[in-house]
């Protein structure tokens, strides 16, 4: 199954897919996992229903957890991504945290931001949890707390990003992680997402492509390492690194710039399409 996340008067709400049309279910996806909603029996229930149909083509999308309670994302989790910045394949994840206001959601731009032209694209696949993931989970159990999968660009502003060891600053810009528009559960794709082809595309040309399998730490491994520290909780959102190809590590490099629009596309989920804009 598939869902959405839309705005309607400003204000996300939750729909189901029906093909081409959005059918309106929740306030958001955060509240009704919080809730504990069988979200699969409400899907269901819409599309067999006389429910009002919304084209997807007309929608505004919000990003697709508005507010996620964490956003925890990996970085150098593709070795080839690894050693295209000169380092070699980590023993652990290298973790850091996104916040709220870095989100948008498919078709708001990346804001390029004043202080720097170096904007750079990072295509990603996303997790959302749908159960509260009690601690030290083995690996074995893992999948069965993920509600589904979704795309994700961590679009990262590398000058930032390189001015201190950890990676936060660069990585929080407002309007820099386009996260969507479309979650399919996880019953619909193989356990964890694996055996998907993953591309970057900038203005049509493919900049990175490449496949989930190539990930160093699986979705489930990354949940059970992430267990041993803290509760997941519905609606976090797990973002599982890029692969090579981004623009820092290219001969010469390239930025994105205003004008510009960034697609990221994951096999068997779809596509996530940003423009990119100046700050104003």
């Amino acid at each position: 199954m598939r869902f959405t996340t839309y705005l309607q008067q400003g204000r996300p709400r939750l729909a189901v897919v029906d093909g081409d049309a959005a059918i309106d279910i929740a306030a958001d996806l955060r509240t009704e996992l919080e809730a504990g909603r069988d979200l699969m029996a409400a899907g269901r229930a819409a599309i067999a229903s006389n429910a009002p149909r919304l084209p997807l083509a007309g929608l505004s999308f919000a990003p697709l957890v508005p507010e996620p309670g964490k956003t925890i994302c990996l970085g150098l989790n593709y070795f080839d991504h690894a050693k295209e910045g000169g380092r070699e394949k980590p023993d652990y994840p290298w973790f850091f945290y996104r916040g709220k206001s870095s989100l948008m959601g498919h078709g708001q731009p990346g804001v390029l931001p004043k202080v720097s032209s170096r904007f750079d694209y990072e295509a990603e696949l996303a997790v959302v949890i749908g159960r509260r993931v009690p601690r030290h989970v083995s690996q074995a159990d893992a999948l069965q707390y993920v509600f589904g999968y979704t795309c994700f660009n961590d679009m990262s502003v590398r000058d930032y990003q390189k001015r201190t060891p950890q990676w936060t600053i660069g990585k929080n810009f407002d309007a820099t992680g386009g996260f969507g528009p479309v979650l399919v559960t996880a019953d619909e794709l193989a356990p964890g997402a694996t055996g998907l082809r993953l591309q970057s595309r900038l203005n049509g040309q493919v900049m990175q492509d490449a496949n989930t399998n190539d990930m160093i730490f699986s979705v489930a491994e990354t949940i059970a390492l992430l267990s041993e520290c803290m509760t997941l909780e519905p609606g976090d959102a797990l973002i599982m690194g890029t692969p090579a190809g981004v623009g820092q590590a290219r001969t010469p490099p390239v930025w994105m710039k205003a004008g510009d629009t960034i697609e990221i596309e994951i096999e068997s989920i779809g596509v996530l399409s940003n423009p990119i804009v100046a700050e104003a």
